[in-house]
């Protein structure tokens, strides 16, 4: 799937031990790098977590 700057994503799963976020939690992609699978957020709640595909992180378009 690609991502635009803009988009707005919901999270649905990550492992990161150290983020407050939760499943459901929403934010709006800042930028995606397709070949590292990363996709930079800002999310709502402040947090600038990056999901990482490839490590299993998971988000849905809304």
């Amino acid at each position: 799937m690609t991502y635009q700057p803009g988009d707005r994503v919901a999270l649905v799963y990550t492992d990161d031990a150290y983020t407050h976020l939760q499943p459901g939690d929403e934010g709006t992609v800042s930028s995606y790098n397709e070949q590292l699978q990363q996709l930079e957020v800002d999310w709502d709640s402040g947090s600038k977590l990056s999901m990482w595909f490839g490590d299993g992180d998971r988000v849905r378009k809304l």
